[in-house]
């Protein structure tokens, strides 16, 4: 088989194969590495997670995830500060050097998108030191406007970047996901930009038409219409040279076996995006 050294099969593709099985799909498609997911972690145990990991030799190159930091209410505030603080601290143990961040939509009733990201911004400077002391990087994940109102007030890799930038780059970086990005007439500049910065390189395709609940309109790499391999050129210019995750939500792919879909994945990662 061709170069799948960069490869890595994130847990949200294979979401209904528990953490054992998600691992013997990479083994068997010789995928090296694996995004992980904090509930299916905290399922199979985080010490058995970190035993796991260690026995196969499997990497693991990200964490999903952190973040939802716009409510505006103080209570909540803390608690949602100490959960991220717990998740930066299960990567640390488990080597995971990104956590991938989704900041949180408006708040309910709410209209003020410019103070929710401004209580993005605070909570990532709460977080930041606290990260980088623990050898982790916090990773902002820009979503597609569709998700602004009630997921994600990120909407692009420049505003992604324009937060990222109050602090160093080894606490916090950015995500380039394809999905949520290819659309955008300025990904490209945003992608030179983010030289320095880019914590993830997360990869599917957009197909349409998209199925009812746009969350799981992803497809496999081949299947839409993005620009992968342009895509994968332009990070690489822009210095990164770290995994590349495979991130698909979409019930069919769900449901079929997990180690057919991780061979797919690997022959689709080399067609498309190699």
């Amino acid at each position: 088989m061709s170069d799948l050294s960069r490869l890595s099969l994130n847990q949200a593709t294979v979401k209904y194969a528990d953490l054992p099985g998600a691992v013997a799909a990479c083994l068997r498609a010789e995928i090296p590495g694996i995004g992980l997911w904090r509930e299916p972690v905290a399922e199979y145990g985080l010490r058995k997670t970190a035993a796991l990991l260690r026995e196969t030799d499997l990497v693991p190159t990200s964490m999903c995830r952190g973040g939802f930091f716009t409510s505006p209410d103080s209570d909540q505030r803390i608690k949602d500060l100490a959960d991220n603080r717990a998740a930066i601290d299960e990567c640390a143990e488990l080597g995971v050097p990104e956590l991938v961040l989704v900041s949180g939509g408006l708040p309910a009733g709410s209209q003020d998108i410019d103070g929710a990201r401004a209580l993005v911004l605070d909570s990532l400077a709460e977080l930041a030191p606290y990260a980088g002391e623990r050898g982790v990087r916090l990773a902002i994940e820009p979503l597609h406007p569709m998700f602004c109102s009630d997921r994600c007030v990120v909407a692009t890799l420049d505003q992604a970047l324009d937060l990222a930038m109050h602090f160093p780059a080894e606490q916090v970086g950015v995500v380039v996901d394809t999905y949520h990005i290819w659309w955008d007439p300025n990904v490209y500049r945003a992608i030179e930009r983010a030289a320095g910065r880019i914590s993830a390189f997360q990869v599917c395709d957009w197909i349409t038409p998209l199925p009812e609940g746009v969350l799981l309109g992803r497809g496999m790499m081949g299947d839409g219409c993005i620009e992968l391999r342009r895509m994968r050129r332009a990070v690489d210019a822009a210095g990164y040279t770290g995994p590349i995750e495979v991130e698909i939500f979409n019930e069919t792919i769900w449901n079929t076996d997990p180690a057919e879909i991780a061979e797919l994945t690997a022959a689709r990662y080399l067609e498309h995006v190699h």
